[in-house]
């Protein structure tokens, strides 16, 4: 079982010394999430709470996930990273490729995409994509990305990118792992059908979960994709504990989200974990749950 350590809400400084520990500890990898802006009065609702207000606040660090990464990349040995999730269609095709080219080539090839359409009409409106046509266009982008990362010329005709021959430098020297986000039906799908991964949004209880899996495993082999590799990388909201983890090991879930951090004592006004805190926290972690499931 590999263990992510997540950073949403953490300060960007404090993000960084997060890898460094992760990396010491030996957690696979970091977890950066994506927004652009915090937006006084959102038109959208969002999609995970009751209210429809976000989870965080106007002040919460959302640094750029590539550029972070990156940094991370030159702190650490052996951590991955891997966005958690990139809103792809709210920015063109090439700016995708080029952050992404980048993160992957100064990491050495720690870098996995993990993608999803979005939930964010506010995002779409002020980067000037078509929030209604985002699930096509990243169907598109995922068809023509990899293609741009291999290198040498490429050229592309369809429905929302056209352009003659061109080619991007730098490009890793493998190809970057693609994780789908989400659990609408056309989400389920896309991860089924084209992903290297799945990533469930937001904590499920394992009761919640468990079905979750069964239907992907069975989406899986209707598009007879059983037989390749797949990751399903999944928060679970409830206490860390090997046994849990190991249970859902058993059912196909191949990494953990943890924020170790959280499940110690509260930070000032609900976020402020500060970096000593960060640090003792997933080292307790490794010592407490990690070296128990992977025994």
């Amino acid at each position: 079982m590999d263990f992510w350590a997540s950073v949403a809400f953490l300060d960007t400084d404090v993000q960084l010394e997060a890898a460094r520990t992760a990396d010491a500890c030996e957690l696979a990898g970091m977890m950066v999430p994506d927004h652009l802006f915090f937006a006084r009065d959102y038109k959208t609702r969002y999609p995970y709470t009751a209210d429809g207000e976000p989870l965080w606040r106007p002040d919460t660090h959302y640094p750029d996930p590539f550029a972070v990464t990156s940094a991370m990349a030159v702190l650490t040995t052996n951590v991955r990273f891997m966005t958690n999730v990139y809103v792809a269609p709210a920015r063109d095709l090439f700016t995708v490729a080029k952050g992404l080219s980048t993160a992957a080539v100064i990491s050495g090839g720690r870098m996995t995409l993990g993608v999803a359409a979005g939930w964010c009409e506010d995002e779409f409106v002020q980067t000037g994509q078509d929030f209604h046509t985002r699930g096509r266009r990243l169907d598109e982008l995922l068809e023509v990305l990899p293609r741009l990362l291999a290198g040498g010329w490429v050229e592309h005709h369809g429905e929302f990118f056209d352009f003659d021959e061109l080619r991007m430098e730098p490009v890793p020297s493998r190809p970057v792992p693609l994780y789908i986000g989400g659990d609408s039906d056309r989400a389920l799908e896309r991860a089924a059908q084209v992903g290297d991964g799945w990533l469930p949004p937001s904590a499920k209880r394992p009761e919640e979960l468990e079905p979750l899996l069964h239907d992907m495993a069975r989406r899986r082999k209707a598009a007879g994709t059983d037989s390749k590799p797949f990751e399903i990388v999944a928060a679970v909201h409830a206490m860390p504990d090997a046994e849990l983890y190991k249970r859902l090991g058993d059912l196909g879930v191949t990494g953990v989200q943890c924020a170790p951090w959280l499940s110690r004592a509260p930070a000032k006004d609900g976020y402020g974990y500060d970096a000593e805190h960060v640090r003792t926290s997933i080292e307790r972690f490794a010592e407490q749950i990690i070296a128990k499931v992977n025994r």
